[in-house]
């Protein structure tokens, strides 16, 4: 029902069995509702996240932000989930010189992700913006939601925009029937580091009415993008504001929320493992140590050929 917005213009860590990162000025999630409940809002800056993302994969600034807004989307969509083992993950695949990108989020505000063409650039586009539509080109959208039962949940769209935020909002309407608006965006530093970076999800409950219906229509046709909003210096809850405040908007909590990865030594053992004897052999006739590093947030981690022969034998 309502048209996504997408924008973009041209921490410490710490690991635990995994690796982990929150930005010094933290990320977070607010979340709340309007409207006597007709309303259910979300919104987030995510800067710290993107930028760790842009580091650990070398990101170009067209690809920062295509993967900065799906993080930022799929950290919002994982915080509605009830279980704090429940997990959702969306994909993009396109034909695009980008391919796609992935992204994974749980109930607790842990999100990473990983495009699959790290370096892509493109002209601006139209607009002058960063060009993410382009990169994506024509594709589907799926989102996987693993809920502890005995299969995952899969819903797939085709990709509309490939800007994200208008995707995710198709994918709401179509695959949960949930009339939503969804806006992300990043806005980079000259130097190609991440200036702002965040987003919001507003939905409508069933029950809505048409009065609300029709002032919620006029403030997001309406509203700023997501980083203009930002870089003036307002909070997510400022941003909610913006939306709902004339609707009884009520903040119900605060999620912090950061980048992480649960890859390990052991976990890698294990695909190593998965390759074959032969395989393996393969590498230990090489006769030195060899680096594999996690798709998802870049780590290297080494195996030496003593180590090789004794993954050969678990094979």
């Amino acid at each position: 029902m309502y048209a996504g917005s997408d924008s973009a213009d041209a921490c410490s860590g710490g690991t635990q069995k995994g690796l982990s990162h929150r930005s010094i000025m933290e990320d977070y999630i607010v979340r709340g509702t309007a409207a006597g409940a007709q309303i259910r809002a979300f919104a987030a800056t995510t800067k710290g996240i993107t930028e760790y993302a842009r580091k650990c994969h070398d990101t170009s600034p067209t690809v920062t932000a295509a993967l900065g807004r799906l993080m930022t989307g799929t950290l919002m969509m994982g915080s509605m989930l009830k279980s704090d083992t429940d997990v959702i993950t969306v994909q993009i695949r396109g034909v695009g010189p980008l391919k796609g990108m992935t992204a994974t989020s749980n109930s607790k505000g842990e999100v990473n992700g990983y495009a699959m063409e790290p370096q892509v650039m493109l002209p601006p586009n139209a607009l002058g913006k960063f060009d993410v539509g382009g990169a994506v080109g024509e594709g589907y959208l799926r989102v996987i939601k693993d809920l502890g039962l005995k299969d995952p949940y899969v819903g797939t769209v085709q990709l509309q925009t490939g800007e994200i935020a208008e995707d995710l909002t198709y994918y709401f309407a179509t695959s949960e029937q949930t009339p939503s608006s969804v806006g992300l965006g990043v806005l980079m530093n000259k130097d190609n580091t991440v200036k702002q970076s965040g987003g919001f999800i507003i939905q409508l409950m069933p029950d809505v009415s048409d009065e609300v219906l029709d002032k919620l229509e006029e403030k997001v046709q309406n509203i700023k993008s997501v980083t203009a909003i930002l870089d003036e210096g307002n909070s997510p809850e400022q941003m909610l504001e913006m939306l709902l405040g004339d609707l009884d908007l009520e903040i119900t909590d605060k999620l912090p929320c950061c980048f992480k990865c649960n890859c390990d030594k052991q976990r890698v053992e294990k695909a190593i493992v998965s390759l074959g004897k032969a395989e393996i052999d393969d590498m230990i006739k090489e006769g030195r140590q060899i680096e594999i590093k996690c798709q998802i947030c870049n780590k290297a981690y080494y195996f030496s050929v003593d180590e090789l022969k004794q993954l050969s034998k678990n094979a």
